[in-house]
């Protein structure tokens, strides 16, 4: 139970999702604003790879404002960005007692630098480390929160590459640590969890240089939980799947759309359905 109850503290807790085209450098002085809606459903509960009895449901509903900035640090493009986070979750049928959450998530600063800048090839390679601050609403007596109430640091890494004059691949993995939260469940007991990793892989199709189709793959490995002294024996192995497009119907302004779901779950809550869409403005 404390395992489960873990697992709906977050759900949002181990990813470092990008979309693909994100390690694309720009200019120095280049600003981006970003806004971000993901609705998700999540249908069965898993434990070590066994579907467990049951009807339990859990809708979120997320927003993300994300501003970025493009500067130049001793010869290399860096982007110092922020991501804030807001929404609500909602426990349903067999999960209605766990209630529901809205407010706002925890702060997330980060900042690529790219080693390898040369969009005369179309290829990138970035480094971006990414903090999250505790400053969501959390409250230990809820089952459903939109903050962790501990600190995170996750380490990415980005590589774009042409395949073709007219197919992009992005590559992506990440490694990430948690801080513990000492103020876990109605009796205040200490969650830690170990490292996670993950990997995403993702193709794209340019229908023109405005628009392009892609799809991508996505696998989740660790960050098995301790609970008050206790192996929760909740290692992810999470493997997810999805489709979309991107266009630019403006030179300063994109349109994204995707669509995806979990294949395969070790532990956890298995995504039925995920829908991204997000605004993109170049100023």
């Amino acid at each position: 139970m404390a395992a489960l109850c873990a697992a709906l503290a977050a759900p949002q807790a181990h990813a470092v999702d990008v979309d693909a085209g994100d390690y694309t450098a720009l200019p120095a002085g280049t600003n981006l604003a970003m806004a971000y809606y993901q609705y998700a459903t999540r249908d069965a509960a898993y434990v070590r790879g066994r579907k467990q009895a049951g009807d339990p449901r859990l809708d979120s509903h997320v927003g993300i404002l994300r501003g970025v900035h493009f500067t130049e640090i001793g010869g290399y493009i860096v982007d110092p960005q922020f991501l804030l986070p807001f929404g609500k979750l909602e426990g349903k049928d067999d999960l209605s007692a766990a209630g529901s959450a809205s407010g706002v998530g925890d702060l997330i600063l980060a900042a690529t630098v790219w080693l390898v800048n040369k969009p005369q090839t179309g290829t990138y390679f970035g480094i971006t480390p990414f903090l999250y601050a505790p400053t969501g609403n959390y409250d230990n007596d809820d089952a459903l929160n939109l903050g962790e109430n501990r600190w995170k640091f996750a380490l990415q890494a980005g590589f774009i590459t042409k395949l073709s004059e007219k197919v992009s691949l992005d590559l992506i993995g990440d490694f990430t640590l948690y801080g513990k939260n000492d103020k876990f469940g109605a009796a205040k007991v200490t969650m830690k969890q170990k490292p996670s990793m993950q990997f995403q892989g993702y193709l794209r199709y340019h229908l023109s240089d405005a628009w392009d189709l892609r799809a991508g793959v996505s696998h989740t490995v660790g960050g098995e939980t301790e609970v008050a002294g206790v192996d929760q024996g909740d290692r992810l192995r999470t493997t997810k799947v999805s489709v979309g497009t991107g266009w630019f119907i403006a030179p300063d302004l994109q349109l994204l759309a995707s669509y995806g779901r979990d294949v395969s779950v070790r532990n956890g809550l298995r995504e039925d359905d995920r829908l991204n869409l997000r605004v993109l403005k170049v100023f």
